[in-house]
């Protein structure tokens, strides 16, 4: 049998961590803090390239200003159409396959295919000319992908180009909570970790919310520049109570404290929720682009013109270089 002073001890105990228990959660849902809406564009068709139309939000009138992100597109591409030989100086660009295949080559000699869920990080640096055209060898006639445009640092945008690709299968899945999948191509997302670029890189995460009510708190660094793109079916975020339907780019806020955002696919909707959440650390730096050329000042702007045009600085190869997968609609 136990002494008095014996069990009044063990019932302190059991107190103190009955206490500690309860504040450690609460401090965990404390820390919580969600960002809210600040500004919903959405992304208007607009021709691209070589027959082909993109929905473009970041980049347009609407949206610029939202460093380091420099624009984005979400294309759908028949045969016939595509992005051939064209260049690019001071920037990374994150293509990501959703359907079809993808194919790319450059004029230093590389090449591949995207297959859907397949991620391609090219870091331009100095210069680079590629070609991204559609690949049609099976039962599909469009190709769709995303494509993501992301400033480099002022000191890195004459840095050697070069290339990351990421498999589908290499590319690892939080599942948070019941009816939630987030594929964590870049960055963190509940304890699963994915390679994030030092130079030119940002948070890249694919959410799905598979039935209605499903919710979930996706951690984004304070301070970051933070939004969502919204591929098919429709979300609320933070406290807001109105949907936002498909196609539409949403910029979160960035207070103090405001660590993550808090997604949630509306009751009593039949089309599956899923987006792209992105965020990246803003620059501190002027930013002129011209086309694909982007740099800090306007002088800078015409040197790359003249580079390109003269194949110099990192163009040597463009005045004679013509890739394969452009010829079809060059006519060759």
């Amino acid at each position: 049998m136990l002494s008095r002073s014996t069990a009044i001890n063990r019932i302190n105990n059991i107190a103190r961590n009955l206490t500690t228990t309860a504040t450690r959660n609460k401090s965990t849902m404390s820390a919580q803090v969600t960002r809210t809406p600040t500004k919903t564009v959405y992304a208007q068709e607009t021709p691209e390239g070589v027959g082909a139309t993109v929905r473009r939000s970041i980049g347009t009138y609407a949206l610029r200003n939202l460093s380091p992100f420099l624009m984005l597109d979400h294309a759908k591409i028949q045969k016939g159409s595509g992005f051939p030989d064209h260049p690019h100086r001071g920037q990374s660009t994150v293509t990501y396959c959703l359907k079809g295949k993808m194919g790319h080559e450059d004029f230093t000699g590389a090449a591949g295919t995207l297959e859907p869920g397949d991620v391609q990080w090219m870091t331009a640096g100095r210069g680079i000319v590629h070609s991204e055209m559609p690949v049609f060898d099976g039962d599909y006639d469009e190709v769709e992908g995303m494509q993501l445009w992301v400033d480099l640092p002022a000191d890195k945008k004459m840095i050697e180009p070069s290339y990351q690709e990421k498999k589908a299968a290499d590319i690892d899945t939080a599942k948070p909570a019941d009816g939630v999948t987030i594929k964590v191509i870049s960055g963190k997302s509940h304890g699963v970790e994915g390679f994030v670029r030092p130079v030119g890189g940002c948070w890249f995460l694919d959410v799905r919310l598979e039935k209605p009510g499903a919710t979930v708190f996706q951690e984004i660094p304070e301070g970051w520049t933070g939004f969502a793109y919204i591929i098919s079916g429709s979300a609320q975020f933070g406290e807001e109570a109105t949907p936002t339907n498909k196609f539409n780019t949403v910029v979160f806020s960035a207070e103090p404290g405001q660590n993550g955002v808090q997604i949630t696919r509306p009751e009593g909707t039949t089309e599956e929720t899923r987006l792209l959440v992105i965020a990246g650390e803003p620059l501190d730096q002027p930013c002129v682009q011209h086309g694909p050329f982007v740099v800090t000042s306007q002088r800078e702007v015409l040197q790359a013109m003249v580079d390109y045009q003269t194949g110099r600085n990192g163009f040597e190869n463009a005045p004679r270089w013509k890739s394969k997968l452009g010829a079809p609609l060059r006519g060759d």
